[in-house]
């Protein structure tokens, strides 16, 4: 039978998709293979990691544009991004950009006019929302040799020919129905692939692991359990908590890396569930929940870890650690806790930066793990001393629960303070740049359940009244002396941030506002408005001699805050440059292919026909909520990774007395995010009549 219409076009465009377009040439330069050395250190014009280089700072030397001409810059071209969670790091190597897309969706382009080049996407199961929240959240890729190297929505781990998009290797890390969510890509460190990820509670504590993989062929050279257990000897910081109760303690961001010392530095996130007293109780640690752990790159092993506080509220510690070698002159009027023998003419090799969801700054001696200083940025009051000496450091009692039921104010929320938007730090001021939210909620211990484990607490989030509104700031804080260079705030949401050699920060929110700042002061030097809140973290490049800044856009979970911030959830990808780059430049010239043997599409105008709407009364709550809902809430209604559950005592602790007419109208407000009021009104009552019905009301 012929196959006709645009189903021939869609059969003759995914065949061209899963050839990877071998036939496009990627540039009139030859393609240079990727080596550790240039990794470690990446020529000016390239973005050859997450954070460009390995020591996380989000930094490009690059100074074409500057505070002089900063005014004049303008977009050059643009490039609609697959459906899905969008939250993008391009790649750019000799004038080719590799995009990581929502859905294992990996796109080639040429760099200066953003032609596609290839594409490449993977099959993937049906069912992994059922299992997974936000599966498709692909935040970067690796390059290694010709490869490039990406993390799979179904917890593998695969590589690509980056000439020409065929798959080259792929490997299983674990069983996605009982494994863990893989939102960060790799980083190479020494020839070796290293992700981490969210392990999922039905994981349990084998789901919980850093891996290595060849990047050459993809072969596991080791796996490190985050959950400290058997010979370990700090498993008896768990306070004898069987082990199928060990979970939850993710490493859901990547790594930093020191190749002379072959250290890895990675953080962790929240045990589950969060309150301690019901797991063994407050007196425990339980290791390595909320630490950052300094592995051995070869061996895996870990060296020495710290810390940061033991959490009874989902405050995650996984975000990105910057290393430097500086001097250490913390100022006592502005910082709080200090070392109190610090040699403050020495130059020390530190890891710094704000670790975890307090926003507070902990700067650690980098070679051992020594306590040195921190000092809180957004407003916060779980952290109530860190002892100078040996770094311990001791959670305020008021903020702890010792009892189901139990409602404490507590600052910063689970969702920030700061989160996965990356800070940045620039050698021209020696100054780190964290983008951050004011954020507080009124936090509830719930009962655990075991049979669905989860955080087992209930909160509501809320701007605190000291933040006067505003939702989103950027904090400016010297490396050196620990001070408050300058803070800048706005009502929406602050998101990932990069700083140049011309003197400038980048960065976006929330609002779909992209900016320019002077990293000196905090002073708006341009801006322009995207249309979608700017989730992708920016990058800047250089080819054909010009420097170009590249970052996407798409939906934040955070829109709640700020209802009368109206824009699109569109992800899209944005490139700019100065004046004399020129707009519309040529990409390289591709052959034509015939999609068909005979040369021609039939078409079929019945085929061309819009279904028939469905009525009002036929619509299912459930065939809804597996539609609109599932992909944040799962399929089991749980959530996770700071997706709140909608089943539960979690869920009746905030909506127990809520009629389906206030549920609904609150959906319809808020839901699905970023695209509040997008559905109609019998699918929003139909869903929230389903979401109250499966937590057992009449």
């Amino acid at each position: 039978m012929a196959i006709r219409g645009w189903a021939a076009r869609g059969l003759a465009v995914l065949a061209l998709m899963a050839t990877g377009l071998a036939q496009a040439q990627s540039s009139t330069e030859a393609f240079v293979p990727v080596t550790d050395a240039m990794i470690q250190s990446p020529d000016p014009a390239d973005w050859l990691s997450w954070r460009r280089t390995l020591d996380s700072w989000g930094y490009s030397p690059l100074d074409q544009i500057d505070r002089d001409n900063v005014d004049q810059l303008r977009l050059v071209w643009v490039r609609p991004l697959e459906a899905g969670h969008q939250e993008g790091t391009p790649l750019v190597h000799n004038g080719r950009m590799y995009f990581p897309g929502p859905s294992d969706m990996v796109t080639a382009l040429d760099a200066a006019s953003g032609d596609v080049l290839w594409t490449h996407k993977r099959t993937l199961p049906k069912d992994m929302g059922q299992y997974l929240t936000f599966p498709d959240t692909n935040r970067n890729l690796a390059i290694y040799g010709k490869l490039i190297i990406a993390r799979g929505s179904d917890d593998h781990i695969y590589a690509l020919d980056a000439e020409t998009g065929k798959l080259a290797w792929e490997t299983k890390i674990l069983d996605y129905k009982k494994g863990a969510k893989q939102s960060a890509g790799p980083i190479i460190a020494d020839g070796l692939a290293i992700t981490g990820r969210s392990c999922e509670p039905e994981g349990g504590p084998d789901a919980c692991v850093i891996t290595a993989h060849d990047a050459k062929t993809g072969k596991e050279v080791w796996r490190t359990s985050t959950i400290a257990r058997g010979d370990d000897p700090n498993d008896k910081t768990w306070g004898g908590t069987p082990l199928e109760r060990r979970m939850q303690v993710g490493a859901w961001m990547n790594a930093s890396y020191d190749p002379e010392l072959h250290l890895l530095y990675m953080g962790t996130s929240v045990s589950t569930p969060a309150p301690k007293f019901l797991l063994a109780g407050n007196e425990y640690t339980y290791l390595y929940h909320n630490s950052t752990l300094a592995l051995d790159v070869r061996t895996g092993k870990i060296v020495w870890h710290y810390q940061h506080i033991v959490d009874h509220w989902d405050l995650d510690h996984p975000f990105p650690r910057f290393l430097l070698d500086e001097q250490v002159a913390p100022d006592p009027g502005e910082v709080t806790w200090i070392k109190p023998n610090i040699d403050r003419k020495k130059t020390y090799r530190m890891v710094t930066g704000v670790p975890g969801k307090t926003g507070v700054v902990y700067t650690l001696d980098r070679t051992n793990g020594q306590f040195l200083w921190a000092r809180p940025t957004v407003k916060q009051n779980v952290v109530q001393s860190i002892d100078g000496r040996t770094g311990k450091v001791t959670v305020n009692p008021a903020t702890v629960f010792d009892r189901v039921g139990q409602q404490l104010y507590v600052c910063p929320s689970s969702t920030g303070g700061a989160n996965y938007q990356a800070p940045a730090y620039s050698p021209l001021t020696k100054t780190m740049y964290f983008p951050e939210q004011n954020l507080c909620a009124d936090v509830t211990a719930v009962e655990a359940d075991w049979e669905r484990p989860s955080y087992s607490v209930a909160s509501k989030i809320f701007i605190p009244p000291e933040a006067d509104k505003k939702l989103g700031v950027i904090h400016a804080v010297n490396a050196v002396t620990g001070k408050t260079e300058w803070t800048w705030s706005i009502r929406a949401g602050m998101q990932s941030l990069l700083t140049t050699g011309g003197g400038l920060l980048f960065g976006g929110d929330s609002a779909g506002r992209f900016r320019v700042l002077d990293q000196r002061d905090g002073k708006v030097l341009w801006e322009m408005n995207l249309g979608s809140a700017v989730t992708g973290y920016p990058i800047t490049f250089s080819t054909g001699g010009h420097q170009y800044v590249a970052v996407s856009t798409g939906f934040w979970l955070g829109d709640s805050f700020t209802p009368e911030i109206l824009k699109g959830t569109q992800g899209t990808l944005f490139v700019f440059a100065l004046p004399d780059a020129g707009i519309g430049r040529k990409g390289p010239y591709r052959e034509p292919v015939t999609p068909t043997d005979a040369g021609a599409i039939p078409f079929d105008p019945a085929q061309n026909r819009d279904p028939a709407p469905v009525a009002a009364a036929s619509v299912s709550g459930e065939a809804v909520y597996a539609a609109k809902c599932s992909g944040c809430h799962g399929g089991d209604f749980q959530g996770g990774g700071g997706i709140p559950p909608v089943k539960g005592a979690a869920f009746k602790a905030n909506w127990g007395d809520t009629s389906a007419a206030q549920l609904s109208a609150y959906l319809k407000t808020a839901m699905p995010p970023g695209a509040g009021g997008s559905l109609s009104d019998a699918e929003y009552r139909a869903v929230a009549d389903y979401i109250l019905k499966v937590n057992g009301a009449d």
